[in-house]
């Protein structure tokens, strides 16, 4: 214990070439499995960082008594976050802080999580502030969303813009923001063609370079691989935010035989992603069908086994998932609870868990 406190005094202190001497001689977990991202100041690629439970959101991560004056050294090393990682929250219902605090308390003490993936809108004023509130308070980080929807409308340019102030006007902003998404699947639904996207990540990357937040898209592999790779897309974004969703192959049939289709669809982005971070934020196996979720295959079977079955095949995986390329793969569940989103939820419609759900954080 003496050595974390005078670890973290230093840190306070903002001793940088002390830390940078201390952390080169300490282990630093999976680092052969990092390959070298492009030289970007907000990428989330391999850098200094302060080992757990130092770094933020790391589990046992106690919050200081006052803030450094930037993130440069906040964040938990992106290696470290190769299993499961927290939850996709849809937030279309505009929960109130109060909700949020308490739903964010149970993403985190009851499973583990590190980060919530919002979804969906609230276009609330002040909501943002909330959502940093309960995240703060309970130790998440957030990978926060602009949403386009699916009606073709340009409300998503005022949500851009909002969501932007809002992190540049809430001093908490930048140290609970891990990332900020454009999506969901802008590049599938055909909300912008693809240079524009790209130039809108440029753009966005501009304005919170002051603030050390990255930006990315949250799409899937077929999103980019439609428009001929995308490249200027995969290019632009800081860290690649997968959409994995096989129950909606032509191949699927089961959740347990699902890992080649995985596979498929990371190979793309491993193929093309020049070594970045990656995570499955949209990731998941229905339990239920419904007018919009409709499989492509006959085999495909939606059910709850199903469902349960998809994220004890991730965990299976663990080891596998820890190796790829950028510092392993980090997945989300898709999603919190049926009332968000029917038949993802872990929670079903009532609050009650659909099955056990208990899966590793590190392997």
């Amino acid at each position: 214990m003496a050595r974390l406190s005078l670890l973290f005094t230093l840190f306070l202190a903002g001793l940088t070439p002390i830390l940078a001497s201390l952390l080169n001689n300490a282990v630093q977990p999976h680092t052969e499995q990092v390959n070298h991202a492009p030289n970007n100041a907000t990428a989330l690629a391999k850098s200094l960082a302060l080992p757990a439970p130092l770094c933020f959101p790391s589990l046992g991560f106690s919050a200081p008594a006052s803030l450094p004056v930037d993130n440069s050294l906040w964040w938990c090393d992106p290696a470290t976050e190769y299993a499961f990682v927290g939850f996709s929250y849809e937030v279309t219902a505009c929960q109130s802080r109060q909700q949020l605090h308490k739903e964010f308390r149970d993403i985190r003490q009851h499973f583990n999580s590190r980060y919530v993936r919002l979804y969906g809108f609230c276009d609330r004023e002040g909501f943002y502030d909330d959502i940093v509130d309960a995240a703060w308070a309970n130790t998440l980080g957030v990978h926060a969303l602009i949403w386009f929807g699916f009606d073709g409308s340009d409300i998503w340019i005022s949500r851009r813009d909002t969501l932007l102030a809002a992190l540049h006007a809430n001093p908490l902003a930048k140290f609970v923001t891990r990332v900020l998404q454009f999506g969901s699947e802008p590049l599938f639904d055909n909300v912008l063609p693809h240079d524009q996207l790209a130039e809108q990540v440029m753009l966005a990357k501009a304005n919170l370079s002051s603030l050390g937040i990255p930006v990315t898209v949250s799409e899937l592999a077929f999103g980019y691989q439609e428009r001929g790779g995308a490249q200027d897309v995969l290019d632009a974004i800081d860290s690649i935010n997968i959409h994995m969703l096989p129950f909606f192959s032509q191949q699927a049939s089961t959740s347990d035989q699902a890992w080649p289709l995985v596979l498929q669809d990371l190979q793309f982005f491993i193929d093309n992603g020049s070594g970045k971070k990656m995570y499955f934020d949209e990731n998941g196996w229905p339990s239920v069908t419904s007018p919009s979720v409709q499989p492509n295959s006959p085999d495909a079977v939606a059910d709850v086994p199903n469902e349960h079955g998809y994220y004890v095949l991730l965990d299976q995986h663990c080891e596998d998932l820890k190796t790829v390329v950028g510092g392993g793969v980090g997945w989300f569940a898709h999603i919190y609870s049926d009332n968000q989103e029917p038949g993802y939820g872990i929670y079903d419609s009532k609050g009650h868990m659909k099955f056990p759900f208990a899966p590793r954080t590190h392997c």
